[in-house]
């Protein structure tokens, strides 16, 4: 959504830097060994011969926060306007699922984690990236057991997003203000982890253990909040829940946008709460959203928003009601909704029906707005949570590779000026046998920018973009 409220109490998501939970792609701690006791079964009872023995669960420490540990991973380089992420080695892990207990890992793998073969996964296992309770699994047949914590290890890429610089707009020891490009999540999820905000900060300016007080979408630009203090996020939360947080958003809409103040109060009902897919309907919650035209051109109209209620994508949602969707909404914009594009709140598609062909529709184009249905905050936050293999697209941009195993590229090492990264290249990595080209401009920017949040004793604000000059013409991005 254009901006989603998380109490400090209740961070959204297992990859949040709120200083609040534990994360599964952090360090679990060292376990023991029972003070010096033989290992024993379940209830204290010896292990059977050839029975395999399962450490309890560890307790997680809420206090755990991403650190320097977590900034070192990788590092970034910066080429085309892009910032890139070295590719690098990460652990997922997970503990089992109820589903999982009784099967091999092989069947495991065979119907969960299809994102790569199974001779990946048996190759992976005789270098030892596969382990099972901290032990190198070298036959996928071991059965699994409740309690069984697995751990892989992937040579992971990251997509690349614009290369713009993250500006601080303050950073007064209670509430840091940063304003956010286009393209960036703001915490780490999907595909992204360096590439966002959170890791930005901490690589770049060695900020660390902030408290969300909202969130903007992936592509969506503007004023961000952080609260440097527990005290002051739940003041801040606070007056998000008594809406005395006005919000101001400045956004380029297709067609001409009607003159005056128009306000649309449609419920929103959430379509899919793993992506967070939303559309107008009697049974959603409560929205009220003010509309004011600044200007057209002709072809579109920059228009001001005030969302007063706080729903997922809210503003797109009624903009796309109304029949002016954002130009260059990847999602509300989309044929995908019907030849009229939801205008009204007309959809003759069931929920499926129309997240299939929104998917559908995307895959043809390879577009990298796939990540948004598949990879990024929504779906793949959870599966990054709890899955021990990440979800991988083919829509995906890959990271450097050595020149002789190059299969395509859009540009050759001495035009961009930039040699592969040392050190990024993995022999059983899928992805670093492919080159994608870079995503373009238009895949990296919508027209949706969060212009200003104000309080009862504060006001943050950024310049308008390039994009809201009332003169304004989209060129061809592509």
């Amino acid at each position: 959504m254009e901006e989603q409220v998380t109490t400090p109490e209740a961070p959204s998501g297992g990859d949040t830097n709120t200083g609040k939970r534990k994360h599964d792609d952090e360090p679990d701690p060292p376990e023991t060994g029972g003070r010096g006791k033989k290992r024993r079964g379940a209830g204290g009872k010896k292990l059977r011969p050839g029975e395999r023995y399962v450490p309890p669960p560890q307790k997680r420490n809420p206090g755990v926060s991403f650190s320097q540990e977590h900034f070192d991973e990788t590092s970034y380089f910066f080429e085309g306007g892009l910032r890139k992420v070295v590719p690098y080695y990460f652990d997922f892990k997970t503990y089992c699922k109820g589903r999982w207990i009784g099967k091999s890992l092989l069947e495991v793998f065979k119907s969960e984690f299809r994102a790569e073969s199974i001779e990946y996964y048996e190759k992976a296992a005789k270098e030892g990236r596969i382990r099972l309770n901290e032990s190198p699994v070298d036959d996928l047949s071991v059965v699994l057991r409740n309690n069984d914590h697995m751990r892989n290890t992937v040579h992971r890429h990251e997509p690349p997003v614009i290369g713009a610089p993250l500006k601080i707009l303050v950073d007064d020891g209670e509430v840091l203000v940063v304003d956010k490009p286009a393209s960036i999540p703001v915490h780490p999820c999907g595909r992204f982890r360096h590439n966002t905000v959170i890791f930005i900060l901490g690589k770049e300016h060695g900020v660390s253990k902030l408290h969300t007080v909202h969130r903007l979408d992936r592509l969506t630009s503007g004023v961000l909040l952080f609260a440097r203090t527990l005290e002051t996020s739940k003041k801040l939360d606070q007056l998000v829940r008594d809406r005395q947080l006005e919000k101001e958003y400045v956004c380029r809409v297709e067609g001409e946008f009607p003159e005056g103040e128009l306000i649309c109060e449609e419920p929103i009902l959430v379509v899919s709460f793993k992506i967070g897919l939303c559309r107008v309907d009697p049974k959603g919650k409560e929205s009220r959203t003010v509309f004011r035209r600044l200007s057209f051109n002709g072809k579109t109209s920059l228009v001001r928003c005030f969302p007063l209620t706080g729903r997922t994508h809210q503003i797109r949602v009624h903009l796309q009601y109304l029949g002016f969707p954002i130009l260059n909404d990847p999602i509300y914009g989309s044929h995908a909704w019907g030849p009229h594009r939801a205008k009204g709140g007309l959809v003759r598609k069931s929920d499926e029906e129309l997240l299939q062909a929104l998917v559908e529709e995307h895959r043809s184009q390879e577009s990298l707005h796939l990540l948004d249905f598949i990879d990024d905050c929504g779906a793949a936050k959870e599966a990054e949570k709890t899955s021990a293999f990440p979800t991988h697209t083919e829509e995906e941009n890959s990271s450097q590779v050595p020149p002789e195993e190059r299969q395509s590229t859009g540009s050759t090492e001495a035009e961009s000026g930039q040699k592969s990264p040392p050190g990024s290249w993995d022999h059983l990595c899928s992805e670093c046998k492919l080159v994608r080209p870079d995503p373009t401009e238009k895949e990296l920017v919508m027209y949706l920018h969060a212009l200003r949040y104000k309080g009862p004793d504060f006001e943050y604000s950024t310049q308008l973009p390039d994009w809201a000059e009332a003169d304004w013409e989209e060129t061809d991005l592509s």
